[in-house]
């Protein structure tokens, strides 16, 4: 009986989510996305394990090519979520209801981009691989772990429930974040003689901490307007441990660097 209840139950869950998303890879069942997931977990643990005797991994062309691709990559499904919400003059900027039947070009063009900004998370997990490889584990905290598995499980639900509506708005503002932060990190990339032009870094921080209110202003004024998803209270919690956790970061950061400014100052 309880083998049967949950093979119904797995079967029920496969069978949900938005008709448009349902179909496309790795959407339908959630045993990719657990799976990716755990992959990523245990190279977290063992990797840098491995690493431990063996010299760190320098690839500097390799990283600059990541990095440029993510940025051309960020700008493209920046611009996609863009011109399939504000240049569709029939859509709702802050409360627009999601319509299974509706398979225009621009909505269908909306789900394909939410599908591509769930798989983009996919891939960054390299984050974490070339970290790994290149024994930065001090690059591998909580919050950075935190931040890559939570966001493939929350795109993974994005896209088989939402995929459109209201949700399309932090995507877009996630993209416009990560098209300067893969330039930060492929300028970086090319040595210690570009940190003098690379100060923005604790603003980057900032502009971080400034979205994820934007993004909670936004869906609690789309669940004040009716435009009601069990989706958008998960996902605005998630960006409240966010603010919290990047908060954390960016004062245990740079606090003690500006008591140390005005020190030298004194």
């Amino acid at each position: 009986m309880v083998f049967q209840g949950l093979v119904e139950s797995y079967n029920n869950l496969l069978n949900s989510g938005d008709a448009r998303s349902n179909e496309l890879p790795f959407v339908r069942s959630p045993v990719y996305v657990i799976c990716a997931v755990i992959c990523y977990l245990v190279m977290v643990i063992v990797g840098p394990r491995l690493m431990e005797k063996r010299d760190a991994f320098q690839f500097r062309g390799l990283l600059i090519g990541y990095n440029f691709t993510s940025v051309i990559l960020s700008i493209y499904m920046m611009w996609e979520f863009f011109r399939c919400s504000f240049l569709n003059p029939n859509f709702n900027l802050f409360c627009e209801v999601i319509n299974e039947k509706d398979q225009s070009e621009l909505t269908m063009g909306l789900v394909n981009a939410h599908w591509l900004y769930f798989f983009s998370k996919v891939i960054e997990f390299l984050d974490t691989f070339f970290f790994v490889l290149r024994k930065k584990n001090n690059q591998i905290s909580f919050l950075h772990v935190y931040h890559h598995c939570s966001m493939l499980v929350l795109q993974w639900m994005l896209v088989k429930y939402v995929p459109g509506g209201a949700s399309y708005f932090g995507p877009l503002c996630n993209c416009f974040i990560h098209t300067l932060m893969y330039a930060y990190y492929m300028l970086s990339a090319f040595g210690p003689h570009m940190q003098k032009y690379l100060w923005w870094k604790r603003y980057l921080t900032r502009m971080q901490m400034v979205q994820f209110v934007i993004l909670m202003v936004h869906m609690w004024h789309a669940l004040s307007r009716g435009c009601y998803h069990w989706y958008y209270p998960i996902a605005s919690f998630f960006v409240f441990t966010l603010l919290f956790l990047f908060a954390k970061f960016y004062y245990s950061s740079y606090s003690g660097e500006s008591r140390k400014d005005v020190r030298k100052k004194d």
